[in-house]
């Protein structure tokens, strides 16, 4: 019997039918990944229990929650999820600090798996709590809203692009909590975005899903770096490096950081040295060279092999790239690949400018 999170269902969506099968892991942040309407949303309910496929099949760490041929089926409210909805759905007559213990005190002090202090903490909620939804931006009630279904005790956290209807501040406002969320906690979540930025900061796992069907499933830095996917054609396509700081530069405002290819400079990060950061690298950001350039303003020039291209639209190349054992995307054109006659194998230079790196 599976230890992850095994499922199976098939379920028709009007122009094209969800039929994806798979397992995802227990721990970590799983990203349901694809274009709007390409059925993420659809699977995130059919493992709540909210959309009832006629052919299904659903196991967490080996108990059974869903079999559609043996009859059995669990319904919602006894499936131990949290649930986030893109609009945070706080009750408006209650104040956040009644919101967050709408399920904590209804669950008995010996199953519950959130503490309510650490969560309130967590998330920033300390000087909400005594707010009405109506006085919370957009971010803050999505906080609450996490904050909600965290102490629900939930063995599992769906996450349903939570934050589709925020503009970009809010956005910006409530990353950091997600990424402290993904740190610290150890339920796993499935997030449902189309969003590259999103899945970038907080992902660690990948499904990657079209028209219903998944194309991909499995470690996000190893499916970001493939070729051959459609995710490498997006203009934000790009590699993750997790980093370590090692150094800061107050003279020049830069951060040194160390991965297991080698080390990078970037722009200050104001953290302190020997915490880990995770960075993207845009493929459109990195070029590549023949021989190390001279004097340059350029201040990260690593060598890499070269292990695979494929042709990204009219006149233009994705080239995958292999720095020490990290793997490395570069959009090039068709003629600079002609011009430096580039073939898996070749040792080659990838230059990358510091302003270019991103958190």
């Amino acid at each position: 019997m599976s230890n992850g999170i095994t499922f199976r269902f098939k379920l028709p969506l009007g122009t094209f039918t969800l039929d994806a099968a798979g397992e995802i892991p227990t721990q970590g942040v799983t990203a349901l990944f694809g274009r709007s309407g390409c059925g993420k949303t659809s699977l995130l309910r059919c493992i709540a229990g909210l959309e009832q496929a006629a052919d299904a099949f659903l196991s967490i760490s080996g108990e059974c929650w869903h079999d559609s041929a043996n009859g059995f089926y669990l319904p919602p409210h006894k499936r131990a999820i949290g649930y986030v909805f893109q609009e945070g759905m706080l009750f408006p007559h209650l104040r956040v600090r009644e919101n967050l213990n709408f399920g904590y005190r209804r669950t008995p002090s010996s199953q519950r798996t959130g503490d309510f202090d650490r969560v309130v903490h967590l998330l920033g909620l300390d000087s909400l709590l005594d707010r009405s939804p109506a006085q919370l931006s957009g971010g803050e009630k999505q906080r609450v809203a996490i904050g909600r279904a965290l102490l629900n005790h939930p063995r599992l956290l769906l996450m349903d692009e939570p934050m589709a209807a925020l503009d970009r501040g809010h956005k910006k406002e409530i990353l950091p909590y997600l990424e402290r969320l993904h740190g610290e906690s150890n339920i796993p979540i499935i997030y449902v975005t189309h969003d590259l930025n999103e899945l970038s900061r907080i992902a660690d796992h990948l499904v990657l899903i079209e028209q219903g069907t998944i194309l991909a499933a499995g470690p996000l830095t190893e499916l970001l770096a493939r070729v051959d996917l459609p995710i490498a054609r997006d203009e934000e396509a790009g590699a993750l490096f997790d980093t370590r700081i090692i150094h800061h530069d107050e003279t020049y405002h830069l951060t040194r950081l160390a991965f297991s290819g080698g080390e990078l400079t970037v722009g200050w990060i104001d953290r302190p040295a020997g915490e880990m950061v995770r960075i993207r690298i845009h493929a459109k950001d990195v070029s590549l060279a023949l021989d190390p350039p001279g004097l340059s303003s350029i201040l990260n020039v690593l060598p890499v092999t070269v292990v695979e291209m494929a042709a990204h639209g009219r006149g233009r190349m994705i080239v995958k790239l292999d720095l020490g054992g990290t793997p490395l995307l570069a959009r090039i054109t068709q003629k600079s690949q002609a011009n430096l006659d580039l073939k898996p194998g070749m040792r080659v230079y990838a230059q990358i400018k510091s302003v270019a790196l991103t958190l």
